[in-house]
């Protein structure tokens, strides 16, 4: 596939990498082309750009062809500044590029990029930073940490993150919804919580037997989507708090975090412009 330079977007930087799901040599080696990118940015060995680095090369346009961790710390980092995030399919999920752009692929979503518009995102404002995309808390994000291992393909820290996340899902004190009082008087193994045009979006997970023990771990390490599994669809609220015996395990955009034995989340618009080809809504 071939495509002009979005001189429109143009100064642009790029950053890669090359442990994500989707950044192949050949596949960067085509996305440079199309965007020509200023500067491609090889994510950890390099660090992510912060604001002043974008402003003081004057730099408009920040491509992420990344997984939706990284993309996450990459906005994070740029919080307020006045360009605009293109967030593209360079992980496994994808979840922020299928929310922008629509379940498509790299090359389809390159070739509306002319006609790409900015639009701001509603993200869960978090005591360990904002989530775009949904966290998870509780026992159950100790999977994250299992996820983490398979994709390094390393075996030692797969049997050990998977012997840890089957120890705290089982044994691990559950997760409650303390503001509202809603969901099981006894707690859950995991509460998603995601942005929703109203508020928090809640879902309760948990274990009832081996059957829905074994279908949530399909769900998580297989198809990389928890959100697969049995639960409980809880409701949407202004803002959500959970409670536990222990620090609460946290899985933020894919990423493992630990909180407070008390957390609240809220639902906030993110202090950023992202580049969408979705069509805009109508006004």
């Amino acid at each position: 596939m071939t495509h002009s330079p979005i001189s429109a977007l143009a100064p642009i930087w790029l950053v890669t990498n090359p442990a994500s799901g989707s950044n192949t040599p050949a596949t960067v080696e085509t996305l440079c082309a199309a965007l020509a990118p200023a500067r491609t940015i090889a994510f950890p060995h390099d660090p992510l750009p912060t604001r002043a680095d974008l402003d003081a090369a004057g730099v408009g346009t920040l491509a992420v062809f990344t997984g939706d961790g990284t993309i996450n710390s990459a906005a994070a980092a740029l919080e307020g500044w006045d360009g605009a995030l293109l967030v593209l399919p360079g992980g496994t999920q994808n979840l922020l590029s299928k929310a922008l752009h629509g379940d498509r692929p790299l090359d389809a979503i390159l070739a509306d990029l002319l006609h790409a518009h900015r639009t701001r995102r509603r993200g869960i404002r978090t005591s360990q930073g904002m989530s775009l995309i949904e966290v998870l808390a509780g026992p159950g994000a100790m999977w994250a940490d299992v996820r983490e291992s398979v994709r390094d393909l390393d075996l030692g820290a797969m049997a050990e993150t998977f012997g840890n996340a089957l120890r705290e899902t089982r044994e691990g004190p559950a997760v409650h919804l303390a503001d509202p009082q809603a969901g099981k008087a006894e707690g859950y193994r995991a509460v998603l919580l995601a942005p929703d045009n109203n508020g928090v979006l809640v879902e309760g997970y948990d274990f009832a037997d081996l059957g829905e023990f074994a279908a949530q771990g399909f769900a998580m390490l297989v198809k990389r989507n928890f959100r697969e599994g049995p639960h409980d669809d809880i409701g949407v609220f202004p803002k959500v708090a959970v409670r536990s015996n222990a620090p609460i395990a946290l899985m933020i955009d894919g990423e493992r975090r630990t909180g407070e034995t008390e957390e609240t989340f809220v639902c906030e618009e993110f202090g950023l412009d992202f580049l969408s080809t979705c069509p805009p809504p109508k006004a």
